[in-house]
């Protein structure tokens, strides 16, 4: 199953229960609007998930006041509710990724809001399609007409997180053109920050001569091609269910060949729980690879109310580059 369809059959059911209750907030369902947001002109934005919360908070400034939806839940599994809605009734501006990842959210919490007015931006719109990356396909027939949907994951790529900038300067521009100034001069102190982390990496993984790796689901994408790395192989299809014992084998096989040993395996802090990594770790060592290891790679989906800050992606992606640089030979 792709990225992309596992992503809409997640929310799919939920969604759909949700949806009456949902819009009766659109049509006068009783209950007030929510007042959570200041009392000023200023403009109010609504963000999906963390990386886009630092990226708008950083071009609004005093200019803008900036909420985040999802938090402990991402977007692969998140279903909006009244609170959502009454969120963003109030709000001018609602951002996110697009490409199948969050739409369906965004597009229940814009309906059951009665927000008519409210804009609804996916930054993906503005990366060239000639920058996408096709989900990881494990087909052993992989014929001509045979499609994937790209890849969601595009803010772990700091070059694509610097077009989703781009975008959010110009929609917040638009919106509020008074203000154009300072979400210029905002975005490009930004952009600097993410061209800063873009050559940290870059610099980190320059002397590895060995820089395969298998990921925990099929999310490292452009993560990989920013910082040229080599991704061989994906651990689940999807997040939280394990591979069956063919995937399992076809694991062991890439990762044992001669030529191209991969010994270097990605997990997931949101999936502890998963036994998988460790499962395959066990069968590298017993087929004579040398010094296979886990490494704890966070997709930067969820988040902690408390630890997000302007800074946190940052910090998250500095974090992911260090500890997989320190794995990799």
């Amino acid at each position: 199953m792709s990225v992309r369809h596992w992503c809409l059959k997640a929310a799919g059911v939920a969604s759909v229960a949700a949806v009456t209750s949902l819009l009766l907030l659109g049509c006068g369902g009783g209950k007030k609007a929510d007042t959570d947001w200041p009392d000023t002109p200023q403009t109010r934005v609504v963000v999906s998930f963390a990386p886009l919360y630092c990226f708008a908070t950083n071009v609004a400034g005093e200019d803008a006041v900036v909420k985040n939806v999802m938090t402990t839940t991402g977007p692969h599994d998140f279903t909006p509710t009244d609170k959502e809605a009454r969120l963003v009734s109030r709000a001018h501006l609602l951002f996110g990724i697009g490409m199948g990842l969050d739409d369906q959210q965004l597009e229940l919490m814009k309906k059951g809001s009665g927000n008519a007015g409210l804009e609804v931006v996916a930054l993906s719109r503005k990366i060239p399609k000639d920058k996408f990356v096709e989900g990881h396909c494990e087909h052993a027939n992989h014929a001509a007409d045979h499609k994937h949907d790209d890849d969601p994951h595009v803010w772990l790529s700091p070059d694509l997180a610097i077009l989703m900038v781009n975008e959010l300067r110009d929609v917040m521009k638009w919106r509020d053109a008074k203000n154009s100034e300072g979400y210029d001069r905002r975005a490009a102190e930004y952009v600097k920050k993410l061209e800063a982390l873009k050559a940290y990496g870059v610099e980190k993984f320059k002397n590895k001569q060995d820089k395969r790796l298998v990921s925990f689901h099929d999310s490292l994408a452009y993560f990989e091609k920013c910082y040229g790395l080599e991704i061989r192989g994906v651990l689940t299809q999807k997040p939280g269910q394990e591979p069956d014992d063919k995937e399992m084998k076809k694991l062991i096989r890439i990762c044992t060949d001669e030529t191209k040993p991969t010994r270097v395996i990605a997990v997931e802090p949101q999936f502890s729980n998963s036994t998988s990594g460790e499962t395959l770790r066990k069968e590298l060592v017993a087929k004579g690879v040398k010094n296979p290891v886990l490494v704890e790679i966070d997709t930067l989906e969820t988040v902690k109310p408390e630890d997000l800050t302007s800074d946190w992606y940052e910090k998250k992606m500095r974090e992911n580059i260090d500890k997989l640089a320190a794995a990799l030979e």
